[in-house]
């Protein structure tokens, strides 16, 4: 009896660590559709997270508050202390391409009519 129970507690260590291996690998979706407000035009802009992920590594390059605090949304333009969403994500994105030299930066080339 206690072998079996040994066993037992054996295979649900293993399992519990594997889910935890997978909950850890597991990065966010591929694409993130991010929807401008009607009165900036209603244009949905694909972002392209697994690209970015593979060019970057770090996370909290663009994740500066860590990944599990949630939406951008929920602070940027929320709380006074936050830049407009917006605004965080052009500087955000936009600073960072030209900075690299490489990703769209004009308008258009991310909020695809």
């Amino acid at each position: 009896m206690k072998r079996l129970v040994a066993i037992l507690l054996a295979a649900a260590f293993v399992a519990v660590g594997s889910l935890a291996a997978v909950a850890a690998d597991n990065k966010g979706p591929a694409e993130i559709k991010i929807e401008a407000p009607k009165a900036m035009g209603g244009t949905t802009v694909t972002f392209p997270h697994a690209a970015h992920q593979a060019k970057i590594g770090d996370c909290k390059t663009c994740h500066h508050n860590g990944v599990e605090a949630g939406k951008c949304t929920g602070c940027h333009g929320v709380k006074p202390e936050a830049p407009a969403a917006k605004d965080a994500f052009h500087k955000q994105c936009q600073g960072c391409h030209k900075e690299k030299g490489a990703g769209p930066t004009k308008c258009g080339d991310c909020h695809k009519k």
